[in-house]
């Protein structure tokens, strides 16, 4: 009788995926933000929130399941464990989104069927009134930088990322992303790239202008980019933090200012003098108008307190005004 061959050992459907799995997903995800011309900034924060999330599903000795087999109840125990680290709801609710794009993403290229990450609910986060600077601690800071009393090695360049900051409301990562092109210097307006690369036109005033011509004129650069760090290279995000809170913590004795509370001043100090709202959102480049809202919140906190420590019948005990009193 002849002998059949032996056939191959048929494949193992109830075998656990291996690591690559999920990772490969991740790392093709990741490549096609960097082919949309996704920012430094989204791509790195997006592979540690995603490098964070399969690590979640591979504990020590195992692997974890393949994109199709994460189902909702899996997805809201990893929601959990955010929690239970003490994590904040804007940053959780930062994470889930990061892992709906890529569920999202996946089922586009029909990896998975469905969406699970969908049916998840989005936690709610607290409606909280940023802290906002007054509008004279605002400038006796930027005046302070200008009065280059800390024998800073570049004072030109750190005047003018005050200016721009306050003066334009930046985001932090718009700023170190600008380019010398990026400006015309004759109508003072700028090209800002936003976030998702979305392009708006910004004015900057004369203190701005001020600043950018003296600091040119110390630049000695080829670099396109506009601001530079110590070894000539483009200034980092990072960087740039590390400026700021130098010269808060030197000149105001507030460790606790950061780049973004210039944006919050920007735009509470321009509504507190009667600016628009919409014409803010278009400054801020805020894609809703509920997102430029919040300062309307700030401005009646400011309202309430003035109000409180202001008129009779806010405080307790105060006199009552006689009817025959003007």
């Amino acid at each position: 009788m002849k002998e059949e061959p032996a056939r191959a050992p048929a494949a193992d459907q109830g075998a656990r995926p291996t690591l690559s799995d999920l990772t490969t997903a991740i790392d093709r995800y990741l490549d096609s933000l960097r082919q949309a011309n996704a920012s430094a900034h989204t791509l790195r924060n997006y592979a540690a929130d995603l490098s964070h999330f399969a690590e979640y599903f591979s504990p020590p000795g195992t692997d974890p399941p393949a994109p199709s087999q994460i189902d909702s109840l899996q997805l809201r125990e990893w929601l959990g464990s955010l929690y239970q680290r003490g994590l904040d709801p804007i940053s959780i609710r930062r994470k889930l989104a990061c892992v709906r794009s890529l569920f999202k993403f996946l089922l586009r290229e029909g990896t998975i069927a469905s969406n699970a990450a969908k049916l998840v609910r989005t936690p709610k986060s607290p409606q909280r009134v940023p802290s906002v600077p007054t509008a004279e601690q605002t400038n006796i800071l930027v005046e302070g930088v200008a009065a280059d009393t800390l024998d800073r090695p570049h004072p030109e360049r750190d005047l003018l990322l005050f200016e721009l900051l306050y003066g334009c409301g930046l985001r932090i990562s718009e700023l170190v992303g600008l380019n010398l092109t990026d400006f015309d210097m004759e109508e003072r307006w700028i090209l800002v790239r936003g976030k998702g690369r979305k392009e708006r036109q910004t004015p900057y005033g004369k203190k701005a202008a001020a600043a950018l011509e003296k600091y040119l004129a110390a630049r000695n650069s080829a670099e396109p980019a506009l601001f530079l760090n110590h070894q000539g290279a483009r200034l980092t995000d990072r960087g740039a933090r590390g400026v700021v809170k130098l010269y808060a913590r030197l000149l105001s004795g507030d460790s606790s200012l950061h780049p973004h509370s210039l944006r919050h001043a920007y735009a509470t100090h321009l509504l507190a003098d009667g600016a628009d709202l919409r014409a803010i959102q278009e400054l801020l480049g805020h894609a809703r108008l509920s997102t430029t809202q919040k300062y309307t919140q700030v401005s009646l906190t400011d309202l309430m307190a003035v109000y409180d420590r202001s008129h009779p019948k806010a405080r307790k005990g105060g006199q009552q005004i006689s009817k025959s009193g003007v």
